[in-house]
């Protein structure tokens, strides 16, 4: 497994580069280039001679190329750069604000797997019953509805209607940490959160253990007499979850992206809510460029234990042959 591993990382080097390329050069395409940032700041408005100054400061007169082997090299020795905002180091920014992000995509990854397997798998074992036909609706309602929009009922509801739950934050800022306090603050954002995964996992599940059950090995426990829940729960939905595993760590790209609207809509202190948007709209590039290296390494980490996950839940697949082993 060791080889394997060690494979996939320096394939990964490729990959990475470039993304980087293409990142860079869209950021240098866009109008107004990285520059932009000091001369549409209308608060403090700057000379031609103070643009150049800043624009020398940060490299940014130099030639395209020369800039991003400069970036490059400063990103191989773990500095991603500073926030043209203020000054700030990318890292100390995604250090601080990336366990909140963490804690609510690892939540909702969770409650989404807790909840569309066993959907998935009943409603597959009873095909075309008024549990099938429920459950795939919803199904649907989830993968359709808008995020930002059952956010912003669950708000009106939960948090206006019926004041039940805290509708902003990650804490009460006004009393020490509880755990207690921690979990409700995370019942609204990780259940919108989870809500467009449960769908199209549940949607998943239901289709791979239809197309799993169809086959001999099943039929042929069920010859042997098996109850069909050892047929069902220990021969079909062990198969059924290689695939599985295999989108869980496909997901992760998407979960970065979905996560910023579910944090900017309750205010949870993570990268999307307090940086992302704001770099986007200041068009701090240092930060949006830290954002998608990060980004693109979580996929490349999720392929990677995906299909060393795959390889234990699948035991005909031997990782020491590559991809070529499936």
């Amino acid at each position: 497994m060791l080889p394997y591993i060690a494979r996939r990382l320096v394939q990964a080097v490729p990959v990475i580069l470039l993304l980087t390329m293409i990142s860079f050069g869209i950021m240098h395409l866009a109008p107004g280039g990285p520059g932009a940032f000091y001369s549409q700041d209308l608060s403090s408005p700057r000379t031609p001679e103070e643009l150049a100054r800043m624009r020398h400061l940060y490299g940014l007169d130099r030639p395209m190329p020369v800039q991003y082997i400069s970036w490059l090299s400063n990103l191989a020795h773990g500095d991603f750069g500073s926030s043209y905002r203020n000054g700030e180091p990318v890292l100390a920014v995604l250090g601080r604000t990336g366990p909140a992000t963490f804690l609510l995509m690892g939540c909702s990854m969770l409650l989404a797997l807790a909840v569309s397997i066993p959907i998935g798998v009943l409603s597959a074992v009873r095909r075309y019953s008024v549990f099938d036909y429920l459950a795939t609706s919803l199904a649907f309602f989830g993968i359709s509805i808008p995020t930002f929009w059952i956010g912003l009922m669950a708000i009106l509801v939960f948090g206006v209607v019926w004041p039940i739950l805290p509708t902003t934050g990650i804490q009460n800022p006004t009393e020490p940490f509880s755990l207690t306090d921690r979990l409700r603050h995370l019942v609204m954002p990780v259940c919108i959160q989870a809500l467009p995964l449960i769908g199209s996992w549940t949607r998943f599940i239901r289709s791979t253990m239809l197309e799993i059950m169809e086959e001999d090995y099943v039929r042929t426990a069920r010859a042997k007499g098996l109850s069909e829940r050892a047929v069902t729960y220990i021969h079909a939905l062990r198969n059924a979850l290689g695939p599985m595993v295999t989108l869980l760590g496909i997901t992760v790209a998407y979960m970065v992206s979905s996560t910023a609207v579910v944090e900017y809509i309750f205010a949870w202190p993570g990268i999307g809510q307090k940086y992302i948007f704001a770099a986007i709209q200041d068009r701090d590039y240092p930060i949006l460029l830290g954002t998608l290296v990060l980004v693109s390494l979580l996929t490349i980490i999720g392929s990677l234990l995906a299909d060393i996950a795959y390889a234990i839940v699948d035991p005909r697949i031997k990782m020491g042959q590559g991809e070529n082993a499936r």
